[in-house]
């Protein structure tokens, strides 16, 4: 029964049949036959089915609630049982900041992979405001996170990373007094973004006239190393490869290198599995 509960989860969260199909690993028509069963079973429409998508009914709702919660009671219990295990297995659930999961921690999880290969991995990457909701709402182990952390349970500090104005032609700091090129930006956390602003406002110049919003970091990297404007990148962003710009690293009012900590967090109820164990052993080698 649990699996009628994990295909009615897994509909709820696309409200596609395609994308639910391609997620299950099953085909289309199989899957729809699949809920016609469940909602005969059930007696009631679970969904209404459109051009557009799937709805849920309000029968709908309480049904996938409860699906949902018995899916994470199934797994809190299915951790009890590998706690008590030697073998070190399950899943390890993570939610880290996009630029982290994008540049850091791919490294990382192919290194634990290979130490523990019986270990499931979940991988969610957003905003850190996000992350820090998944922490009070338990849907994870481990959050990673940018900028200082506003969390009551275990934090550890893991790494800084300077901030750099890189650009194809622009060599100086000074040099934005006269530049007519845009300033290109891509959307982060609202930290990340006041960072910015405030040291925007130590500067004895105007902001940029002219900015470029982007949604990805390396969408805004790319569009620097193609001379179309500058952008301000944090140094994990930037390989030894990236030789295309100058790089100007970015100073406060103190003259302090401009930086941004990445923090890693979790709570007692997380650390007793030993996936989560083993994982804080290998960032700590």
């Amino acid at each position: 029964m649990s699996s009628e509960y994990h295909v009615l989860s897994i509909l709820a969260e696309e409200k596609n049949m395609r994308r639910a199909a391609e997620r299950l690993y099953v085909s289309q028509p199989a899957l729809s036959q699949r809920l016609q069963s469940i909602e005969k079973t059930w007696g009631v429409s679970i969904f209404l089915r459109s051009q557009k998508g799937l709805t849920i009914t309000p029968a709908g709702e309480r049904i996938i609630s409860f699906a949902n919660d018995t899916l994470r009671r199934e797994e809190k219990v299915y951790e009890a049982l590998t706690a008590l295990s030697s073998e070190v297995h399950g899943t390890l659930k993570l939610a880290v900041a996009s630029i982290i999961g994008q540049y850091w921690l791919p490294a990382v999880l192919k290194k634990f992979v290979e130490h523990y290969p019986s270990v499931k991995i979940s991988l969610v990457t957003g905003w850190s405001s996000d992350i820090l909701r998944y922490l009070y709402e338990d849907d994870i182990h481990v959050g990673i996170i940018r900028g200082k952390p506003d969390w009551r349970g275990r934090s550890q500090y893991l790494l800084s990373d300077e901030l750099y104005l890189v650009d194809t032609t622009i060599q100086s700091i000074e040099e934005l007094r006269v530049t007519e090129k845009p300033f290109i930006q891509f959307k982060s956390d609202s930290t990340y973004f006041q960072e910015i602003q405030t040291w925007w406002q130590t500067q004895s110049f105007a902001p940029p006239k002219k900015t470029i919003v982007v949604d990805q970091i390396e969408t805004c990297k790319q569009m620097a190393l193609n001379g179309i404007g500058y952008a301000i990148l944090p140094s994990i962003s930037i390989t030894e490869d990236d030789k295309e710009f100058f790089r100007i690293p970015l100073s406060d009012r103190e003259g302090a290198p401009l930086k941004r900590d990445t923090w890693l967090l979790t709570n007692d109820t997380a650390m007793q599995l030993k996936q989560v164990q083993k994982f804080m052993e290998l960032l700590n080698d």
